[in-house]
């Protein structure tokens, strides 16, 4: 009997109840790991069956997250070898937060337009957030 390597990956909680699909939690928990220096280039990943059971999800839920990660750029699989971190994992984890951050904040302030908020509140409120006093239109 093939014994498989022992990679474990420590990820947050996944919760079928987050208002986010498993899969995804499972990306964005990878990429957190890659773009904070936890998992860096090079390094191995579970694989699908061993990250399932670690997580208490389906194999085709960690192939998903593992698919697109690796369409991103983030990982990359070698046959017979197993999943890495690719080397421009942490470049392209970093790109790929820039880009949903900057979504997220185009979503929040036309959220904040649409309650009626003026721009100069707008940026009251991100300076608020931010913790700093010096942010200027």
């Amino acid at each position: 009997m093939k014994r498989e390597p022992t990679h474990s990956l420590l990820l947050p909680h996944i919760s079928p109840a987050a208002s986010l699909p498993l899969y995804q939690q499972i990306i964005d928990g990878i990429k957190r790991e890659i773009s904070e220096g936890r998992l860096m280039a090079g390094a191995p990943l579970p694989s699908f069956r061993m990250l399932a059971e670690q997580l208490l999800v389906s194999v085709i839920t960690v192939k998903r997250a593992y698919e697109e990660l690796e369409r991103d750029g983030i990982i990359y699989r070698k046959q017979g070898l197993g999943t890495f971190v690719s080397e421009n994992g942490i470049v392209r984890s970093r790109e790929v937060k820039r880009e949903q951050t900057e979504q997220l904040l185009r979503a929040a302030l036309r959220e904040g337009r649409e309650a009626g908020l003026s721009d100069r509140e707008l940026l009251e409120m991100t300076r608020k957030v931010l913790g700093d006093k010096e942010i200027s239109l």
